[in-house]
């Protein structure tokens, strides 16, 4: 049941490269804002610097917004341990699946939204959604069903869901906390992407989507307009794939003249784009990364 308190959750995963993103993304929800009641932002740390945490904080001037900052290894609970995929996602993609065990027990409701958004509505109306007894809202992907070529679920029919079954994006999403922690969804999810790694392209999605196949609330597509589409007055921009930061971008130019309209009201307004080199190098990092952790792991399963 969602409170009746004013008061929202938000959670939001950040690293230090993604800094700028999160200021704009802080900057349009504070724009956007009815100024009722308290919105507490989550922001999990994945290595965020001392100065940009600084002009991060700096960012907001409403009273009404609470900056609460979560270390990524206080996300992790002692009993899972990550997927490694083969991916060049960030490991941090993962803290989403974990938001109801490290936020306080007393949360029954929260909203996660990937660093590369932008809220150009007031988050209390995604906040009020009805989600129809479901534990989880989403907008439909750009890959649409679980059979699709890109993306989707591979395996589909092997996992007994039906082809045609709406596959959504995990970068917006509603939450019922309690029903998670009810049902234990964070363990059934990795345990998902645990076992099918081979399949799991876009992993947390992957695992959410398998877990919650044919029982997820649909949302309004404007909550989560992808940068390769033309939505118009979109409520959440969601920059998938190429983000404005890099000079690479190509996608949506109003909705990059958007972001860096906000970005401007932030400490990096002074800030210029990272070249596609500086990018395929952030990628390079991850991918190396992982596969250190994969070797660890595989040294830790033979040895134990």
């Amino acid at each position: 049941m969602l409170s009746k308190s004013d008061d929202i959750v938000l959670v939001l995963v950040c690293d230090n490269h993604f800094s700028t993103m999160l200021a704009a993304l802080l900057k349009s929800i504070e724009a956007n804002q009815d100024n009722k009641g308290l919105i507490n932002i989550y922001v999990v740390d994945d290595g965020i610097s001392r100065r940009n945490r600084k002009k991060i904080m700096q960012t907001l001037d409403s009273a009404h917004i609470k900056l609460i900052w979560i270390p990524i290894k206080a996300t992790i609970p002692d009993h899972v341990v990550f997927p490694v995929d083969g991916s060049t996602f960030p490991k941090n993609v993962y803290a989403r699946l974990f938001i109801p065990y490290f936020l306080p027990p007393h949360v029954q409701r929260a909203i996660y939204l990937d660093t590369d958004t932008l809220v150009l509505s007031n988050i209390r109306n995604l906040w009020d959604t009805d989600l129809k007894g479901l534990a989880i809202g989403a907008v439909q992907d750009l890959s649409e069903t679980v059979s699709s070529d890109w993306g989707g679920i591979p395996n589909y029919e092997a996992l007994g869901i039906p082809p045609m079954s709406k596959y959504f994006n995990s970068g917006v999403l509603v939450i019922d906390v309690e029903q998670w922690r009810a049902e234990h969804a964070p363990e059934a999810i990795v345990h998902h992407i645990q076992a099918n790694i081979e399949h799991a392209t876009f992993p947390d999605q992957y695992g959410l989507n398998v877990h919650f196949a044919n029982r997820w609330h649909e949302l309004d597509p404007r909550w989560n307009a992808y940068s390769q589409g033309q939505q118009r007055s979109p409520f959440i921009i969601h920059f998938t794939r190429m983000k404005p930061i890099y000079s690479g971008y190509r996608f949506n130019a109003d909705y990059a003249k958007t972001f860096f309209d906000y970005l401007r009201l932030t400490p990096y307004r002074r800030f210029k784009p990272y070249s596609e080199g500086y990018r395929l190098l952030i990628k390079l990092r991850q991918l190396i990364l992982k596969k250190r952790a994969k070797l660890n792991w595989t040294f830790i399963r033979q040895t134990s």
